[in-house]
C-alpha cells in the first residue's frame, strides 16, 4: 500500500512539474523551426555547455512569444516587459531574443507593459565567445520568404547621382534620381508575417519589383517616370542547392570558417530601356525581401541560412530619345564558397562558364545617340542569425554586372558612309565577396542614421567585417563589329 501511494505521489509530482513548465514541448531548444511561432520571429537561444556567450549578451526568455512586433526597418522590437531577463537589457548590451532578433541595444523605452528596444548591428564574435558550429547538407529547397514591408531604407533619400554618357559611353554626373521621402519615425510601419509563396511583389527606390525564389534568386523590375522607362529581369539560377558550413570561435576570435553552396549556378537576364526627353539615373535598390532556410538550434544557438538581393541600375543615354533591348543566359559555376584558417582566406569556386544565349547578338533598339545600360545584381548567402540589413555570421556574396552599349545609328552612318553598321558592346563581370561580419549598403546606413539622430543615438557603421577584397570570378567583353571604338562599353567593376 505504501509503495502504491509513493508511486501515485511521484506521478502527481511529475505531472505538476510538467504543468508548471509547460512540458518538454515548450522547451525553446526543441521547437520546430518551421512552427508558426518560430517562423514569425525566429527560434529562441538556449544555454548549452559547449557554447559561451559574451558577458554582455542578454538571452531574453520566451523567444517569439516575448515579441509583440518589430518595425519594418528592423530597428525597434516591442517586447513583453515581463519577459524573463527583459529587465537585464540596457543600452550597450546585446539583446538576443530569437535568431532574428539580435542586436546591440541603442535605445530603450517603456510603453505600458511593453519594452521598446532599438538595436544596431553586431558581429558573430560580439555574441559568441566560444563555440564550434557545423552543419552539412543544409537543403535550400523549402524557403520561408520574409518581407520587410515598407522600410524607409528601401527608398534611400540619398541615392547615387545620376549619370550622362560621354561620346564613348563612359559615365559622368547628372541629376539625382527622385525617391520617396523616408517614413517619419512616429509612423513607422510594422513588418508583415512571412509567407511560403516563392514569388512576391514589393517596391524599392521608386521601382516596382518582383522577387522570386522558384529556380534561383531573381528580381524583376519596372520603372516608368519622367520620360524614362526600364523593364527587366535578372537572376542567379541554381538547381537543388545545398550548403555546408563550419564555424569555430575561441576567446572571441575567429579560428576557422567555411561556407560552401553547391547546386549548379548560372546567370539569366533580360532588359528593355527607353528614354523620351528624360534624364539618366543611377539607382540603388535594397530589396526588402529575403528567403530564409531555418537550420534549427545548433548547440543552443538558432541558425538560419538567408538569401538577400540588391539591384543597381544605371542608364547612360547620349540622347533625349532612343531605346535598347537585350537578353542572355550562361552557366557560371558548380560551387560557390570560401574557407578561412590560420588567418588566411581562400575562395572555393568551381567555374564552368558556358554561354546559352548571347546578350551581344540579342541587342537591338533605336540608338539615336550612344545608348548604355549597366545592371548589377548582388546575391548574398548568410549563415548565422538576425535579419535583413543586420546580419551576423559567415557570408558569400556574388555580384554580376552587365554593361551594354549600342553606338549611335546616326554616328555609324556619319562614320561609315553608306555602309550602315550598328555597333554593339557588352561587358560582363562576376565578383565574389566573402567573410565574417556585416556589411550594410551606404544609402541604407544613411537612412538608418537619420532616424537614430532623431532619438539622439550614435550612428552605426556601414561595415565591421573580416574578409579579403572582392575576388574576380570571371569577366568578358565583346564588341560587334570587333574594334569598333564608338561603342565604349560601360565597364562593370567590383564596387
Amino acid at each position: 500500500m505504501r509503495k502504491l501511494v509513493s508511486i501515485v505521489l511521484t506521478v502527481a509530482m511529475l505531472l505538476a512539474t510538467a504543468a508548471c513548465t509547460g512540458g518538454p514541448s515548450t522547451d525553446p531548444g526543441d521547437e520546430d523551426p518551421y512552427s508558426e511561432a518560430a517562423l514569425r520571429y525566429g527560434q529562441a537561444p538556449v544555454p548549452h555547455p559547449d557554447v559561451t556567450f559574451q558577458p554582455d549578451v542578454v538571452l531574453v526568455g520566451g523567444g517569439g512569444r516575448s515579441i509583440r512586433s518589430v518595425t519594418a526597418d528592423g530597428l525597434t522590437w516591442r517586447l513583453d516587459g515581463k519577459a524573463k531577463h527583459a529587465d537585464d537589457l540596457a543600452v550597450g548590451k546585446v539583446m538576443f531574443v530569437t535568431g532574428r532578433g539580435v542586436g546591440r541595444v541603442l535605445h530603450l523605452e517603456r510603453e505600458g507593459g511593453d519594452l521598446l528596444v532599438t538595436v544596431g548591428p553586431v558581429t558573430l564574435t560580439e555574441v559568441i565567445r566560444d563555440g564550434t558550429f557545423e552543419k552539412k547538407g543544409v537543403p535550400l529547397d523549402n524557403p520561408v520568404v520574409y518581407q520587410a514591408g515598407e522600410p524607409s531604407w528601401a527608398n534611400p533619400e540619398e541615392a547615387d547621382a545620376a549619370v550622362t554618357p560621354s561620346p564613348t559611353g563612359r559615365f559622368g554626373k547628372s541629376a539625382p534620381v527622385r525617391v520617396a521621402p523616408a517614413v517619419p519615425p512616429p509612423a513607422r510601419p510594422l513588418q508583415p508575417p512571412p509567407t511560403r509563396n516563392r514569388e512576391v511583389q514589393t517596391v524599392a527606390a521608386n521601382f516596382s519589383t518582383g522577387v522570386s525564389f522558384s529556380d534561383g534568386a531573381e528580381i524583376s523590375y519596372h520603372y516608368d517616370r519622367d520620360g524614362l522607362r526600364l523593364i527587366g529581369r535578372v537572376a542567379l539560377t541554381f538547381t537543388s542547392p545545398s550548403a555546408d558550413f563550419h564555424l569555430d570561435v575561441r576567446g572571441g576570435s575567429l579560428k576557422r570558417a567555411e561556407l560552401e553552396i553547391t547546386g549548379g549556378f548560372g546567370i539569366r537576364m533580360s532588359f528593355q530601356a527607353a528614354i523620351q526627353n528624360g534624364q539618366n539615373i543611377r539607382a540603388v535598390l535594397p530589396i526588402p525581401v529575403e528567403a530564409a532556410f531555418p537550420i534549427g538550434v545548433v548547440l543552443g544557438v538558432p541558425l538560419t541560412l538567408t538569401i538577400g538581393q540588391t539591384l543597381k541600375v544605371t542608364t547612360a543615354f547620349g540622347a533625349k530619345a532612343g531605346s535598347i533591348n537585350g537578353s542572355g543566359e550562361f552557366s557560371l559555376a558548380g560551387k560557390l564558397g570560401y574557407g578561412y584558417a590560420n588567418g588566411t582566406f581562400g575562395p572555393k569556386v568551381t567555374t564552368n562558364v558556358q554561354r546559352k544565349s548571347s546578350i551581344t547578338k540579342s541587342l537591338h533598339g533605336v540608338p539615336v545617340g550612344v545608348m548604355g545600360l549597366l545592371v548589377e545584381h548582388r546575391v548574398k548567402f548568410d549563415v548565422g542569425f538576425n535579419a535583413f540589413v543586420f546580419k551576423a555570421g559567415v557570408y558569400f556574396e556574388l555580384s554580376t554586372a552587365c554593361g551594354t552599349t549600342m553606338g549611335s545609328a546616326l554616328g555609324a552612318v556619319a562614320t561609315l558612309g553608306s555602309h550602315f553598321v550598328e555597333c554593339r558592346g557588352v561587358g560582363l563581370g562576376v565578383w565574389a565577396r566573402y567573410g565574417v561580419g556585416y556589411s550594410i549598403l551606404q544609402p541604407v546606413v544613411n537612412v538608418i542614421n537619420k532616424f537614430l539622430n532623431l532619438i539622439n543615438v550614435k550612428p552605426i557603421n556601414a561595415e565591421n567585417r573580416l574578409g579579403p577584397p572582392p575576388y574576380r570570378v570571371w569577366s568578358k567583353e565583346e564588341i560587334d563589329p570587333p574594334n569598333t571604338k564608338i561603342c565604349g562599353t560601360p565597364q562593370p567593376s567590383a564596387d
